[in-house]
């Protein structure tokens, strides 16, 4: 009994393994594009591991484990954002303001011009429901029907919201093209 329940946890474990190594550093992307908080991401993702883990016998169930994954990501981003805690400690922090200073460092003056800065700047300037869609339909690679099952929204809506993502991402680079900031 006690080598069946050592197999288990290894399986687990390894399991575990490939998911992080497989979803890790993507997850952690899609849930800084809502927080705008690399630590607090982090933090997120490890939290959509450990039900994973917790959820590991119930596996074969999920029809899509892409989806299901990007979903708890999403949802629990979405939770951190909703939280009266996330608005007062970093939102109205006197370090947020720090690190939003309008000079920039010499060296940041450089990154800042290339325009892979620039449109990853836009994209999470961007209002949540279109940054969403445009981070699973572009960064993400999935189809409409795979954002549709994320999102749970119509596909007609998603293809909206992108449309209108993407104006909003043309009027954000043509302002920047003119100013330059």
């Amino acid at each position: 009994m006690r080598k069946v329940k050592n197999a288990e946890n290894s399986d687990r474990d390894a399991w575990l393994e490939s998911i992080m190594d497989e979803y890790g550093e993507r997850l952690t992307k899609l849930a800084y594009n809502y927080v705008k908080d690399w630590s607090m991401a982090e933090d997120i993702v490890q939290e959509v591991f450990v039900t994973c883990f917790t959820h590991f016998e119930k596996i074969d169930e999920i029809l899509s484990f892409k989806a299901w994954i990007y979903r708890l990501a999403i949802n629990r981003a979405k939770d951190v954002l909703k939280s009266s805690a996330f608005k007062r400690v970093v939102m109205n922090s006197s370090l947020f303001s720090l690190f939003t200073s309008k000079e920039a460092l010499p060296e940041m003056t450089l990154v800042k011009r290339s325009e892979e800065e620039v449109l990853s700047k836009s994209v999470l300037d961007l209002p949540v429901k279109y940054r969403e869609v445009i981070i699973l339909y572009y960064y993400e690679e999935c189809s409409i029907d795979e954002i549709q099952e994320l999102l749970g929204v119509n596909g007609n809506t998603i293809k909206t919201r992108l449309n209108r993502g993407r104006g909003k991402l043309k009027e954000i680079m043509e302002r920047w093209e003119q100013d330059g900031t």
